[in-house]
């Protein structure tokens, strides 16, 4: 009989990769040791090699698990509400964003945690500039335009710069940034029927 993962008890190897994920959140990746982990989960020290050979198959297992857990995030959001908003949004979960500087400040040290995160970080581009360049399209916007990439860069650029500083304790500004950001998408989503219009005449312009 299935169990809603919501009511099924978490397996060993979960609540390792919990354990670890709390740690690395309230701690930094330093302190995602074996022990610390074990510790954390309540559980032997051994258990965590037994369930991952070495600690870096426990930050890709960790990485990999919130990545397919982002993209389906992404997805369902998207289905939900299918605008710039929502992918702007999805873009300053302060979660994701300090989950993935940790990863990066890793990566420095890690050789397969670098090439992991560089090959979901395309992955999860690709999925954004999918979503981008639907709801441009839906609203005929031409991509010469509007470039979905262009937009996606504007977006994540800001996001990015706002997770780093907060993580060095600078939030001056911040939230004047973000408001000037959803200001600025709502009233491009306003003005998507103007932009399908230039489009479309720069596109018979082009054409003549």
């Amino acid at each position: 009989m299935f169990v809603p993962s919501a009511t099924r008890p978490p397996t060993t190897r979960a609540l390792l990769l919990d354990a670890a994920e709390r740690l690395l959140l309230r701690e930094g990746y330093a302190a995602v040791t074996s022990r610390r982990v074990a510790a954390e989960a309540g559980v032997k020290a051994q258990l965590v090699h037994y369930y991952f050979g070495s600690m870096d198959d426990l930050f890709l297992d960790m990485y990999r698990r919130r990545f397919q857990e982002g993209c389906e995030r992404l997805r369902s959001a998207m289905e939900v509400h299918p605008s710039l908003r929502t992918v702007w949004r999805f873009g300053v979960d302060r979660f994701g964003l300090a989950f993935s500087l940790e990863f990066v400040a890793l990566a420095n040290h890690r050789k397969a945690i670098r090439d992991e995160i560089s090959w979901s970080a395309e992955r999860f581009r690709d999925l954004q500039l999918d979503a981008i360049a639907t709801i441009l399209r839906d609203r005929g916007i031409s991509p010469e335009v509007c470039p979905p990439v262009v937009v996606l860069l504007a977006m994540s650029g800001v996001s990015q710069t706002i997770a780093i500083e907060e993580a060095l304790g600078i939030t001056s500004g911040h939230e004047e940034m973000v408001q000037f950001v959803e200001r600025w998408i709502d009233q491009a989503e306003r003005d998507f029927p103007a932009l399908a219009g230039f489009g479309g005449r720069s596109g018979h312009r082009h054409n003549e």
